[in-house]
């Protein structure tokens, strides 16, 4: 099998992050936080490492860099903790349902209220579309920093810097960019939510919420944390008002190992490496009228390409393919909003390479894909 999504999850991952979910397995059997015995100490050692390393990668405070499930844990945090008190927030028209569906549900509960930016291939007129939206009670925008649909990259810093001017938290959804591009606190984000799975290399059911200490962000879920113990009221601190029970070493121990691989690597040369295979994918499928590929001249991308094959469903011809060995995703991508901007209801194919896809599997895949044009009729 040839992964061609790694939007969803990174495949194959690095070999030191094999090595390092192994070494947690032997070493790190004690629960971080949880006791003074040498098992403990150690595993409390290493997890506080990891939170130095993701810290440091993303210009925060270990203090305030918080281990997750994954990044729709991440976000549910983040928008469910600033809007406590409820208000107005605003999200873009490329949302992932981690940010959609939780700001749906604050407004469906009568706690908040909610609008959607459109977002334009002209980024000027993205940022007036947030800029217009803004009102006295606006408390927060969240917004992806790169559409998972298209790979459409936002432009995430002036939205930053209109949030600031007007004292908004900004919550920021780095899944598809954080590994691929530097991004940072400095960046202008207050909150900034991502996989550890992703394009950081490391294990599923890993991901990182990271503040700069702005806002407060209400915990919701309350349990044990290792501190204040003698206490009913969840500890109000970071991280340890928001990791109640215990953490996913193995899996943390794995994304500091993938930050470390992505760090060694460089970014610049992951991006140029997974943009150079869409680009050849595109040149590759472009010359086909039967191939419709989603994108903007005027805009900039991360490396993804949704495409569609005119008049077969995007389910068929990821199957096709899948027997064919190539992995791909279709369907909607959990992002209903950005394929109602496309006006795909019936969804898309989604490609996204990662720094182990080759060229050759990419001119491969490209011949596979003409082919099952032929078949649509069939």
């Amino acid at each position: 099998m040839i992964n061609f999504d790694n939007s969803a999850t990174t495949f194959p991952k690095p070999e030191s992050v094999i090595r390092a979910a192994r070494e947690a397995m032997v070493r790190y059997g004690g629960n971080s936080g949880r006791g003074g015995h040498e098992l403990a100490a150690r595993t409390s050692e290493a997890v506080y490492s990891a939170r130095a390393e993701a810290a440091d990668f993303f210009g925060a405070e270990p203090e305030n860099t918080v281990f997750t499930l994954n990044c729709t844990h991440a976000l549910n945090m983040a928008i469910q903790g600033v809007m406590y008190s409820g208000g107005h927030m605003i999200i873009s028209s490329l949302e992932h349902n981690s940010s959609a569906r939780p700001a749906a549900e604050l407004v469906r509960q009568g706690k908040a209220s909610l609008s959607v930016a459109e977002v334009f291939p002209d980024d000027d007129r993205t940022v007036e579309s947030f800029r217009r939206l803004i009102s006295d009670d606006t408390k927060a925008v969240i917004c992806t920093l790169a559409s998972n649909v298209t790979g459409q990259l936002l432009p995430y810093r002036r939205i930053a810097e209109l949030c600031r001017e007007r004292g908004i938290c900004f919550i920021a959804d780095g899944a598809q960019v954080c590994g691929i591009i530097p991004v940072s606190l400095g960046d202008g984000i207050n909150i900034l939510c991502t996989s550890g799975h992703k394009g950081l290399y490391g294990l599923t059911g890993t991901g990182l919420l990271i503040s700069d200490g702005s806002y407060p962000i209400h915990p919701i879920i309350q349990g044990g944390t290792g501190s204040n113990s003698e206490s009913l009221i969840q500890p109000d601190l970071l991280p340890d008002s928001l990791e109640s029970g215990t953490l996913n070493t193995t899996g943390i121990m794995s994304v500091k190992a993938g930050i470390g691989f992505v760090k060694r690597t460089g970014t610049d040369h992951i991006f140029r490496h997974e943009t150079e295979l869409c680009e050849q994918f595109i040149s590759l499928i472009s010359d086909s009228g039967d191939i419709v590929v989603y994108r903007e001249k005027s805009a900039s991308y991360m490396p993804i390409v949704s495409f569609n094959i005119r008049g077969m469903p995007s389910g068929r011809t990821a199957d096709i393919l899948a027997k064919q060995g190539y992995c791909l995703r279709a369907g909607l991508h959990c992002s209903a909003l950005a394929h109602a901007q496309l006006g795909t209801k019936e969804g898309t194919v989604r490609f996204s390479p990662s720094v182990f896809s080759r060229s050759e599997d990419v001119s491969r895949l490209a011949s596979a894909i003409k082919n099952v044009t032929n078949m649509r009729n069939y």
